[in-house]
């Protein structure tokens, strides 16, 4: 679920694996791999994933549906 997620909040703000891949500081096929589901993404990814996006982990992951970061 949560790798839809991230594809779909991407794609939501306009954004390229590329793009992505530089704010997080990494590779993009590193990234293309954790968007597909082939690599773990290390918790420090997602905690950078939810601020660039201005959610929260839970609701990259699927642990919530309210995509509104919890204030």
């Amino acid at each position: 679920m949560f790798i839809k997620r991230l594809y779909d909040l991407r794609i939501d703000n306009d954004m390229t694996q590329q793009q992505v891949a530089d704010y997080l500081t990494c590779n993009r096929q590193v990234y293309s791999r954790y968007e597909r589901g082939i690599r773990e993404i290390p918790v420090s990814m997602l905690i950078k994933l939810a601020d660039l996006y201005n959610t929260s982990v839970d609701y990259i992951v699927g642990r919530t549906d309210n995509q509104k970061p919890i204030e």
